[in-house]
């Protein structure tokens, strides 16, 4: 048992099911876990979300940043490289095909919710489809730092840090280092599930009306097998996208 609770009830916990619990059980999982001040108050941010959890589903989800018409043009405009828009949370809220292609496990896991940040540390094809993962980590680490300091009263990156720090050991550790290294660009290596091994360049432009939403783009690196691995993506995903749906009253006939 942690922190004096049965298993069955902290695994209730770690899966976020956080309403009702009281002030010294929360108290002695903080302690249990070793959380320091921040992540102790992300931990008693959960539990008050959780216990109002019924009233906000009946109100809707929290709106996601609008994103101009005309930056959707552009992704759009760049069916050969992928990209897509993200925000300081690691939503990702538009993408083009390439885009959606590439990242694939992201969006194949529905448990990350389309968030980077929790399939990196929550998804176990995260290790697998990042190479340098522990560099993709510490960049995820050190940008949630950067975007809680500057907005500290933001409750949805607060509940995002807090769901992290409970739910990963490894988050929590790098969480508890207060390192904000960000290795935004550069070369990312990924092995992805369909076409295998792929290094790209990266890069990231923040929008002009918002420093907060930002714009990934790939690119292939020059004499390197990446653009014919994009070209196989690409056929790759009209492949998927062309295929039947098979629909769950067929297969039940």
């Amino acid at each position: 048992m942690l922190a004096g609770v049965s298993v069955e009830y902290y695994t209730r916990l770690e899966r976020g099911s956080l309403g009702g619990v009281s002030d010294a059980v929360l108290d002695a999982l903080a302690t249990a876990l070793r959380l320091d001040d921040t992540e102790r108050m992300h931990l008693y941010d959960l539990a008050r979300d959780s216990g109002t959890s019924a009233t906000r589903s009946r109100r809707g989800a929290p709106v996601r940043p609008a994103v101009r018409a005309g930056v959707q043009r552009m992704l759009e405009a760049m069916p050969t490289l992928p990209a897509f828009v993200t925000d300081h949370r690691f939503d990702i809220l538009l993408t083009n095909s390439l885009g959606r292609a590439l990242y694939a496990p992201v969006f194949e896991d529905v448990s990350c919710g389309t968030n980077t940040a929790r399939f990196c540390f929550l998804s176990p094809a995260a290790r697998q489809f990042y190479v340098d993962w522990e560099q993709v980590a510490q960049t995820a680490v050190g940008a949630l730092r950067v975007a809680a300091a500057k907005d500290p009263y933001d409750r949805e990156l607060s509940n995002l840090i807090g769901e992290l720090s409970t739910r990963s050991d490894v988050f929590r550790v790098m969480w508890g280092a207060h390192d904000v290294r960000v290795f935004r660009d550069g070369t990312k290596r990924f092995r992805h599930p369909a076409i295998g091994p792929i290094d790209l360049d990266h890069e990231t432009m923040f929008l002009a009306a918002d420093d907060q939403i930002g714009v990934a783009v790939y690119s292939p690196i020059p004499g390197s097998a990446a653009k014919d691995g994009l070209k196989l993506l690409a056929s790759w995903a009209a492949t998927v996208a062309e295929a039947p749906v098979t629909r769950r009253a067929d297969t039940e006939s």
